[in-house]
């Protein structure tokens, strides 16, 4: 009988937003693959589990999930945690859980903490619609051709940004429209925790002679709420 693979939410920033569930299952797991094992044996230490990781990123997800499968088909329950947060949400995940689906294993989904909420919630716009993409492309032409796209959707916007190009976002943001809404949440649930609000100009102001660090989520009011605002 094939064992059960777990997707495990854990902290994105505060350790102690680990869930009671998490905390059982990443104990009872016979093995957790984990995005950065370093990384995660700060989080284990804490709850002193001594669960055995595998690492299982990007450089190593084609080998690594037919292996993960292969033990889950061997009756072994495996959890799998990304850095912060929910996997597969920008995160390795969605190949393993993909498979196993495939393959008839079951996938039970362990809920917590994620960025994508916690900022839009904070940002104070509008929480019924949104849209979600993860990472703008890097190159700046497909960055401008994306942004200009996403710049004509209704519903509220939520991006995964650079601390290094979040400026330069801004910016681009402010020459398609310059009295649209947006929300820098950085270093959420962390001891620097920060959420600037306000029309892009005005944000970007605050931002501007600052040295940005730490993981941003950028939050930005659809077009019709802007309409809303401005009649």
């Amino acid at each position: 009988m094939a064992g059960t693979l777990f997707v495990v939410a854990t902290p994105i920033g505060n350790l102690e937003d680990m869930t009671f569930r998490a905390v059982r299952i990443l104990a009872e797991a016979d093995l957790i693959a984990a995005e950065d094992t370093r990384h995660s044996k700060i989080l284990l230490a804490k709850y002193n589990i001594n669960t055995p990781l595998t690492s299982y990123h990007k450089f190593n997800i084609k080998a690594k999930t037919a292996y993960l499968i292969d033990l889950l088909k061997q009756g072994k329950n495996l959890a799998v945690v990304s850095d912060s947060g929910m996997p597969g949400i920008s995160d390795p995940g969605y190949q393993v859980i993909r498979e196993s689906v495939a393959q008839g294993i079951k996938v039970e989904i362990i809920p917590g903490p994620s960025a994508v909420i916690t900022a839009l919630v904070g940002s104070g716009l509008p929480t019924d619609e949104f849209t979600f993409v993860g990472f703008l492309p890097k190159k700046p032409g497909k960055r401008r051709k994306k942004l200009a796209s996403l710049m004509g959707e209704d519903r509220t916007i939520v991006i995964y940004e650079s601390p290094f190009r979040i400026i330069k976002t801004l910016d681009e943001i402010i020459k398609i429209d310059n009295n649209r809404r947006v929300a820098v949440c950085r270093e959420l649930t962390k001891k620097f925790e920060e959420i600037i609000r306000g029309k892009g100009g005005e944000v970007l102001d605050k931002l501007k002679g600052r040295t940005v660090r730490g993981e941003i989520v950028l939050v930005i009011s659809g077009q019709d709420t802007q309409r809303e605002r401005d009649s």
